[in-house]
């Protein structure tokens, strides 16, 4: 399923009790050719083979997860699941296992200069779906690739996974390796870094420790669902 989904661009995958497993491609749903409908055992079934026992455990609780998992040699995927009338569903977005470069996402050179900057506060903002994350890889990587840095980032859940090669990386995920973006932050500071990359600037504790990490001296990048700079 997830294979026919990625081969089919699809930027996500909908696993819809009493239809057969859907994905989105060019932004409109469709159904996944050659599959039939999901009952409410086959969705929780399906969901629940992804996940750990302590996310299990967790969504049970809470009835609402956030995480990732990846395919060797397919691709990674960023998994929200939840609990609706008829049971267990989840929606999968698809995340490119390689890193994009700039010339393929057209990044201009305004953007790209972000790389270089020695420290300050940038945030990436949209709406879901428009690219920030992706955005943010790929500055990430050419940090990576140009600089001897210590990048901490912190994301819930790890989306793109990145390898040292210049820079050295640490990735932190909220729910497996810490309690929340402001314990990861508090700690981040702690731990020498050169450029801190948070997932989602999601509550006040969270922004203001962002901007103390910038004013402090650090490169800190981060995220917010807004549409314009005004509302920003």
């Amino acid at each position: 399923m997830l294979k026919a989904a990625v081969q089919a661009g699809s930027s996500d995958i909908h696993l819809v009790i009493g239809k057969p497993p859907l994905m989105r491609v060019n932004g409109e749903m469709a159904e996944i050719p050659g599959f039939t409908k999901i009952t409410a055992d086959e969705s929780k079934r399906l969901i629940y083979s992804i996940l750990y026992e302590e996310q299990r455990a967790k969504f049970e609780e809470t009835w609402e997860l956030d995480c990732s998992f990846a395919v060797t040699g397919l691709s990674r995927f960023r998994v929200n699941v939840f609990l609706q009338k008829n049971g267990v569903e989840a929606v999968m977005r698809v995340i490119s296992s390689k890193i994009p470069t700039a010339e393929q996402l057209r990044l201009q050179k305004s953007i790209t200069d972000l790389a270089d900057l020695p420290r300050g506060l940038v945030l990436v903002t949209g709406p879901t779906g428009s690219g920030k994350s992706t955005t943010l890889a790929v500055i990430m990587e050419m940090i990576n690739n140009k600089y001897s840095n210590n990048i901490l980032t912190v994301e819930d859940p790890i989306e793109f996974v990145y390898e040292s090669k210049k820079s050295v990386f640490r990735q932190r995920e909220i729910g497996q390796n810490t309690k929340s973006f402001a314990s990861a932050l508090k700690s981040a500071l702690r731990q020498d870094p050169d450029v801190i990359l948070i997932g989602e600037l999601r509550d006040l504790e969270t922004m203001q420790l962002a901007i103390t990490a910038a004013e402090t001296g650090h490169l800190c990048f981060g995220t917010l669902h807004t549409q314009d700079a005004p509302s920003t």
